[in-house]
């Protein structure tokens, strides 16, 4: 089609020197989707306005009408998170606090939506997912009769926003993606969240995947083959991902991350939910479900942040995912997590359901809308990473679980065949608010630490994983980030201080030489002294006030963790499954 316009108009190139453009230019420049900025210019396409404000790109609409999307209204394409986060504010999606921070409420879904995630069976997956509670199945049928939805509200969507991205930090190992969404706010959050590409890499950049998102089309369950009026539905063979019903922002990326979660073991590349960071010679990961303090240990000052949350384990060490961080802010302080308390003071960072007081300054400790409380933000915010997003080979394997029992102690070093039992168990608490209906935390397994983002055999990345820590003769850790003192209800939290006293000692090599005692029940080796910890708090069953209701519930936990790891363990080798625990009494 003929573009037609109503001035003149200056453009930037990749030096940002200005120039004239020409009509055959701007044409060359809206097919490869190049940067271009406005000034006080409207762009027109008969009389459909394409673009009116500076810090805007430009793409081919031929792109969305393929996926079948016919725009009513402007595409802005590839913009920058704060251009975006103004018109969030001049739409109503959100306010600015008092540091300019976005400030956005997701309305009664304030986390992921577990049920409402399926993964069509068709010829590419079915022989692939490991079906089951966490990976449901649905049909084609399904899929094209919401799909056909998504893309009508889309088309008829007073706007549009266009992302072109990555996933994965490592140039040989990354998955190109587009997310096409009706919301400025949540393309903000897709530009913090993965990795942005530079402006050569975006003339080359192909999407290998899709995500189309709605989060204001509702699924009507009963007609649409759903569960709920959200759905996330991945389409492996399309390379495609909708997602409708809900505003949580954490479903684009986490629908993106399962998705490498099944492409990446097939090229013997480890998917891990995990947190890394690294010194010039000492690579460090962090396993954990959302909660357990991931984030928090991982934003250490004397460490570079690989990236919070999660990576792959290639031939040249570990890369990050992402292009940003997605912090839990529930209690967020100055005095114990400044570099991620400094970030929400910062422009360009996205805060869902955080309460503003009366001048604007978030309250952290305010939970009236959830306790899944969450800050969105660029990587570079964190002042402390390294300059690549990558690192190489790990030296130490963290496990992070919050035991809502209290029993486990606060750091424990495994033995191989441990190391790869907890992985498969992967032990941990729901931390309330992280879920739909989880109001207190609840004990619960999930396989490798990332269960509902796992699309194969917990088996598959176990062998992965094992065969990794031998490869590299990396030191595997099990630090309790959960209760001490009694159980969920009763004892307290670790305090921080003390987790990442112990942490550092353990990652320093503060740990190597000092007297170890074998946990009865566990197994595991704990530590009888570690600088800047208290004796008795290495020790969980001398912090509760009666020992006998401490072996009551450490008992407890150990025949959970044996009934659970019973679906596996004929996967898995004699010495693996002899490395469960063993109640004493």
């Amino acid at each position: 089609m003929r573009v037609a316009y109503r001035r003149t108009y200056h453009a930037e190139d990749e030096g940002f020197s200005r120039f004239s453009v020409d009509s055959a230019r701007f044409e060359l420049l809206v097919r490869y989707r190049i940067r271009v900025r406005y000034e006080n210019v409207q762009l027109c396409e008969g009389d459909m306005v394409l673009s009116t404000r500076p810090g805007e790109s430009v793409g081919n609409d031929a792109h969305l009408n393929a996926l079948g999307i016919h725009p009513t209204g402007p595409v802005r394409w590839n913009m920058d998170a704060e251009a975006m986060i103004e018109l969030a504010v001049e739409a109503g999606e959100g306010v600015y606090s008092a540091h300019r921070a976005l400030v956005t409420e997701t309305g009664s879904r304030t986390g992921r939506s577990p049920h409402d995630k399926f993964i069509v069976d068709e010829p590419s997956t079915t022989d692939l997912v490991h079906w089951g509670d966490v990976n449901v199945p649905t049909t084609e049928e399904v899929f094209d009769g919401l799909r056909h939805k998504v893309v009508s509200h889309l088309s008829t969507a007073g706007r549009l926003f266009v992302q072109d991205l990555y996933a994965g930090a490592e140039p040989a190992e990354r998955l190109s993606i587009r997310v096409v969404t009706e919301s400025s706010w949540h393309s903000a959050f897709a530009r913090n969240m993965f990795v942005r590409p530079s402006q050569d890499e975006l003339v080359e950049h192909e999407p290998r995947f899709t995500v189309l998102h709605a989060p204001w089309l509702q699924a009507s369950p009963e007609a649409d083959g759903v569960n709920s009026e959200a759905f996330v539905i991945v389409h492996y063979g399309r390379r495609e991902v909708i997602i409708g019903g809900t505003r949580y922002a954490g479903e684009i990326k986490k629908s993106i991350f399962s998705v490498m979660n099944l492409l990446l073991p097939q090229r013997g590349i480890l998917p891990m939910h995990c947190s890394a960071n690294t010194t010039e010679t000492v690579p460090a990961i962090f396993f954990g479900l959302s909660g357990t303090g991931k984030t928090t240990l991982s934003a250490d000052p004397a460490r570079e942040l690989i990236g919070d949350d999660e990576h792959g384990w290639g031939s040249n060490g570990v890369f990050n995912f992402e292009g940003g961080c997605y912090a839990k802010l529930i209690d967020l302080s100055h005095e114990d997590e400044p570099e991620i308390f400094a970030t929400t003071e910062r422009f360009g960072t996205v805060l869902e359901n955080v309460i503003l007081d009366e001048q604007g300054v978030p309250d952290f400790t305010d939970t009236t809308l959830t306790q899944n409380t969450r800050g969105s933000y660029p990587i570079e915010f964190i002042p402390n990473r390294t300059a690549t997003s990558t690192g190489g080979h790990p030296k130490h394997v963290v496990f992070l679980t919050c035991d809502a029992f209290g029993v486990l102690p606060p750091i424990s070093r495994l033995t191989p065949e441990q190391a790869a039992y907890h992985f498969i168990s992967g032990y941990t608490a729901k931390v309330a608010g992280t879920e739909i209906g989880v109001t207190e935390p609840q004990a619960t397994f999930s396989a490798c630490f990332g269960e509902p983002f796992m699309p194969m055999h917990p088996g598959i990345y176990a062998d992965l994983l094992s065969s990794k820590i031998a490869e590299h003769r990396a030191s595997v850790w099990l630090i309790n980030t959960g209760w001490t003192s009694g159980p969920h209800g009763v004892g307290h939290r670790m305090r921080i201080p003390h987790t990442r006293a112990m942490l550092n000692a353990a990652l320093d090599g503060e740990l190597d030489g000092v007297e170890y005692m074998v946990d009865p029940r566990f197994g595991v080796e704990v530590p009888t002294s570690c600088p800047g910890v208290p004796d008795e708090v290495l020790q969980p069953r001398k912090t509760w006030v009666d020992p006998t209701e401490f072996d009551s519930a450490a008992d407890k936990l150990a025949e959970m963790f044996n009934e659970n790891f019973s679906r596996y363990a004929d996967g898995v080798s004699k010495a693996v499954a002899e490395a469960r625990p063993y109640p004493v009494s």
